[in-house]
């Protein structure tokens, strides 16, 4: 089997875990899912490897490559593809907003509607009803990160100020990865909480899951939650939004914010029903990690890639 060949079979098993049905192009069917991810699509500048259909309009691409491509430098090719669907083929927009790249291990997600567009790795494919979502609002959690409300310094120390802004601006400048480090008994843990709220407020993320090494430091975090009184509404956080604390593998589909342990979180991951609770009570960093192996993890349906927002 060619590399190429290989890496599409791959490609077709995420997609189809993700809730897309896949099809040859002579055995197009629109109707037979929300979302239909159609192979060797015909463009105005070639054959799209997948062009993915939500509800029987276009809205993204798939660029299939082999496996160990450099994935960042093929965004230009899916470009092209994404401006050049035929102009009788119904579409979202013009040019399609959502464009990947994949290689089976490997894959590159870009939003043409956010502030300023560039590929980042994701873990597999979102769902249809994800991309659905997306459409119906004008404006994407990137985008919301640019218009982030001036922060109030009401009930927060010079630190947790510092701490929340540079966070945002990091945020808002695509660097999604960050580090707060303040001393103990500094605030950290309401820093964080009132970074949450903001970005439920003002950048609307559906979903933020806060994760903790043991359960007594969940317990910790809850009651931050549930005391916090917001600045610009008075009202505290869990009058406005939904809270769980995870003591079972079900996640609540209206909770805006999700605590768990790093512990409960790879059970629900593995697809276990349950998990005990004794076993949240002891920190992994206190044990000994030589000799063992990285966790690994593969795709849960259950647990899409975009069911959280922020971590």
């Amino acid at each position: 089997m060619k590399p190429e060949e290989e890496a599409r079979q791959k490609i077709d098993r995420m997609l189809e875990a993700s809730g897309w049905a896949v099809q040859d192009l002579r055995q197009l069917n629109l109707g037979a899912s929300r979302g239909v991810a159609v192979r060797e699509f015909p463009l105005k500048s070639g054959a799209a490897d997948y062009l993915l259909f939500v509800d029987r309009q276009a809205a993204g691409v798939v660029e299939a490559k082999p496996i160990g491509t450099t994935l960042s430098g093929v965004a230009e090719q899916t470009g092209d593809y994404m401006a050049g669907v035929p102009d009788n083929i119904p579409r979202v927009t013009e040019p399609l907003p959502f464009g990947y790249e994949s290689s089976g291990t490997e894959t590159f997600f870009r939003d043409l509607r956010d502030p300023d567009p560039r590929s980042r790795r994701v873990f597999s494919f979102h769902r249809p009803e994800t991309l659905n979502e997306w459409l119906a609002h004008p404006q994407t959690l990137r985008g919301g990160l640019r218009a982030m409300s001036p922060l109030s310094r009401k009930g927060l120390r010079d630190c947790q100020v510092e701490a929340v802004q540079n966070l945002e601006e990091s945020l808002a400048q695509e660097r999604p990865r960050a580090l707060i480090q303040m001393a103990a008994g500094s605030g950290k843990t309401y820093a964080a909480v009132s970074s949450v709220y903001r970005l439920i407020r003002f950048a609307n993320a559906r979903r933020v899951l806060f994760l903790v090494d043991r359960s007594n430091l969940g317990r910790q975090t809850r009651r931050e939650f549930q005391q916090y009184v917001t600045p610009d509404d008075g009202r505290k956080f869990t009058e406005l939004y939904n809270m769980q604390h995870l003591t079972s593998n079900t996640l609540d589909p209206v909770s805006r914010v999700c605590i768990t342990t790093v512990q409960r979180l790879y059970s629900m991951l593995k697809g276990e029903p349950e998990f005990e609770p004794e076993l949240e009570e002891q920190s992994l960093f206190g044990m000994p990690q030589a000799g063992f192996p990285p966790a690994e993890i593969s795709y849960n349906p259950a647990i899409p890639i975009e069911t959280f927002d922020f971590i």
